[in-house]
């Protein structure tokens, strides 16, 4: 499921800011943003991430942010050792050629060096593990939450659609009888037309005919165990799971698939073709919804 969550720290350097986006995926995938430097905590935050998603596309984006306005200079900061070293070079110098006059600031001017700039995001480096992992964690909660948001979304969709499955598949389970009486007084017509009268019609042999396609066109079974697979989905739906439900929910759309098409291919009823088109279709959208829960 997508999400955004986001979390922030003042400290000494500036404002640190983590946000953790999620985007559908059938799997866990973390990638990281972030200043150089931080590549020895990834390991470790990654393994914190998955306490809070079993699957999906998971982006953290660690920035240090001190604040600046737009087109205003980097801070700069004055390298100390270099300008002792200068000092101590000029003096050697000095007395070596016996050089007279005083070592004054507007020499340091020509050397370059003695002043950097100082980039935010480089002091980012310099943050403790653990500071990172909390600030992280919290973002990462406040994803859940709005994954967890949408999810209510996509339980009462799912619910809804399982509603009109239901209904599809009772209107299968109606019909399934009354086409063998269309049949059998199919075959009766037809029967008459062929001897015309002259002949009475054996009705032994079309009743025999008739058990014959009952037992071929019998979908009792897939009828039974499609309503037990929505039954399966409705609880795994309603009670989730710690390990993920995203996958079991996919498992279960298999199959109702599966006995839908079973009941397709025993149809030979063109009410129940369409009924079994319904199905496919809202179990189609069953499939689509799955991929984005977890």
């Amino acid at each position: 499921m997508t999400g955004y969550g986001e979390s922030e720290r003042d400290l000494e350097p500036g404002q640190l800011r983590v946000e953790v986006r999620t985007v559908n995926n059938r799997y866990l995938n973390v990638q990281f943003r972030a200043p150089p430097g931080l590549e020895r905590y990834q390991r470790r935050l990654e393994r914190s991430l998955k306490d809070h998603f079993a699957r999906g596309r998971v982006t953290v984006n660690v920035v240090l942010d001190r604040g600046r306005s737009a087109g205003e200079a980097l801070p700069v900061r004055v390298n100390s050792a270099r300008a002792r070293s200068y000092v101590e070079g000029l003096r050697a110098l000095q007395e070596e050629l016996n050089l007279d006059g005083r070592i004054d600031i507007g020499v340091f001017s020509q050397y370059r060096g003695l002043f950097e700039e100082v980039d935010p995001e480089v002091e980012i480096q310099k943050l403790h593990e653990d500071v990172l992992l909390e600030v992280m964690t919290e973002a990462a909660r406040n994803a859940v939450a709005a994954r967890e948001e949408e999810g209510d979304f996509l339980r009462n969709d799912l619910s809804a659609r399982l509603d009109v499955m239901q209904a599809e598949v009772e209107s299968v389970e109606l019909r399934a009888p009354e086409r063998l009486i269309d049949e059998r007084d199919r075959l009766r017509e037809a029967v008459r037309g062929l001897l015309d009268g002259e002949v009475p019609i054996d009705e032994d042999r079309i009743a025999r005919e008739i058990v014959h396609l009952a037992e071929r066109w019998d979908i009792h079974e897939e009828v039974v165990r499609f309503q037990s697979h929505m039954e399966m989905f409705r609880s795994a739906l309603q009670q989730g799971d710690s390990g993920g439900v995203g996958k079991r929910l996919g498992f279960i759309v298999q199959e109702l698939l599966r006995e839908a098409n079973t009941i397709g291919s025993k149809a030979n009823d063109a009410e129940i073709s369409r009924r079994v088109v319904a199905l496919k279709e809202e179990i189609e959208r069953l499939r689509e919804q799955v991929e984005n829960i977890e």
